[in-house]
């Protein structure tokens, strides 16, 4: 990509605070920013929250039942786990809101500093945090704590850059863009799931469970200060602060966005569900319930899960083509169509063989690449200039929060109690609202170009 200087000029007085320009000065020898940086930054960005969300993810079904609900079953220990794990889309929007506002007062290189630091303090405090036959319940209280500081973490995470790329897209290309930071959801699936298979493997099961398991809470915690210095280079620079000023992506009151773009989120919010509810029914499930109730072992189901993710990298990059070439909402609501057309053999491939249940997870990540990586903003561009940095991000917030906050926890408790047969309504149910949310968008957009 060839490089775009952007325009120089003054910094508004709310991102020129101290702690600001001495970040800015830092790196004052950037005098231009390429696409190719933005996207990298984007991806770099996105690829470090979702390596930190799968390693708890993985942790909250390899691990915890173990380590903090030993005097449970293992699939109560399961359940509980992933009550815990709900907290943080929970806590998410929360943590959008308040560091929005620390945004206004202190900067955007600021901000991400902060919710970085906390990210990384609240995931190394789960790697160092005793297990129950240390500090019995407390145990269960600190991590739910942190779990919660996690996701008002990631909420203050937003940095604008997937908007701003997709702004600066080129027309017949904002498939192929908005895809790049999807890449990180199989990428960071790739070396969360990978850690585990070599400590599982090469651990007994009393180290694993004393020690092992806590390296990867390590890791996450490096790979997000090599992250912060990466979007760091990016936010802080003059030219990138001004291109955002000139796109208007800055926050503003989440009161007066809701009473003129309130239709918008709801739509932004459900218009990928159907991408949203699978994306923890063929990763984080699985291994869940495979593990509980079939005979492969755990190592087994995340070597098929890391073959399906190396498929998902190449549909994700697929989705951008497709997007370009019959449009973002179309390529949803296609995905949509065939994700409920799987959900209707997911009893039999789930309650299967290891053939059929190796099939429904690879399938089910082709899927998951080519919806997901147009998933992320597909309605946006709704949003008035001026609402869309703070409606992309409470819209994502929200998506999380509806679509996957709550899958795991669900799929196992229903699969668990009822039957499989609850685990393709409950899919199928996702497919159905993107249907309609998005035939609601469609007829919305209609009356506004003929208003």
């Amino acid at each position: 990509m060839s490089s775009v200087t952007m325009p120089t000029g003054p910094t508004s007085p709310s991102s020129s605070e101290p702690a600001e320009r001495d970040l800015r000065n830092m790196y004052a020898d950037h005098d231009s920013i390429a696409p190719g940086e933005i996207a990298i930054g984007v991806v770099i960005g996105r690829t470090s929250e979702y390596f930190d969300f799968f390693v708890y993810a993985l942790a909250s079904v390899l691990v915890f039942p173990v380590v903090f609900f030993p005097f449970e079953a293992r699939l109560e220990g399961t359940l509980w786990a992933f009550v815990i794990f709900s907290f943080a889309f929970i806590a998410r929007p929360f943590g959008t809101i308040g560091f929005m506002a620390i945004q206004k007062r202190l900067g955007r290189g600021t901000k991400l500093t902060i919710a970085l630091f906390l990210l990384g303090i609240s995931t190394a405090g789960i790697a160092f945090l005793p297990g129950y036959a240390s500090l019995g319940a407390y145990s269960i209280v600190l991590l739910a704590i942190f779990r919660v500081v996690q996701g008002i973490a990631l909420g203050g995470a937003w940095d604008g850059l997937p908007s701003l790329l997709a702004l600066n897209a080129p027309k017949e290309k904002r498939g192929w863009y908005a895809m790049l930071g999807q890449l990180g959801a199989p990428i960071g699936f790739l070396i969360a799931a990978g850690i585990f298979v070599y400590l599982h493997s090469n651990l007994g099961p009393k180290d694993f469970y004393d020690w092992g398991w806590r390296y990867p809470f390590y890791v996450a915690f490096a790979i997000n200060v090599v992250a912060l210095f990466a979007r760091l280079r990016l936010v802080v620079t003059q030219e990138y602060t001004k291109l955002l000023e000139e796109r208007e992506l800055e926050p503003n009151k989440f009161g007066e966005m809701f009473r003129s773009q309130g239709y918008n989120v709801f739509i932004g919010a459900f218009a990928a569900l159907a991408s949203y509810a699978l994306f923890h029914l063929v990763t984080v499930f699985p291994l869940s319930w495979i593990t509980l109730y079939a005979a492969q072992t755990v190592n087994e189901v995340l070597v098929i899960q890391i073959i399906g993710a190396f498929i998902a990298i190449p549909c994700v990059l697929l989705s951008g083509k497709i997007a370009d070439t019959i449009g973002r909402r179309n390529t949803l609501g296609s995905l949509a169509v065939a994700i409920a057309v799987f959900s209707f053999f997911t009893p039999m491939l789930l309650g299967g063989g290891r053939v059929a249940q190796d099939i429904f997870i690879l399938v089910g990540f082709v899927l998951l690449g080519l919806s997901y990586g147009q998933a992320a903003g597909a309605v946006t561009a709704n949003f008035s200039a001026q609402y869309r940095y703070t409606g992309a991000a409470l819209t994502s917030d929200l998506a999380w929060l509806i679509g996957a906050g709550f899958a795991p926890l669900v799929a196992l408790g229903l699969s668990a109690h009822f039957g499989l047969a609850y685990v393709s309504i409950y899919l199928l149910s996702g497919a159905l609202c993107t249907l309609a949310v998005l035939g609601l968008n469609r007829r919305l957009a209609a009356d506004t170009s003929t208003a």
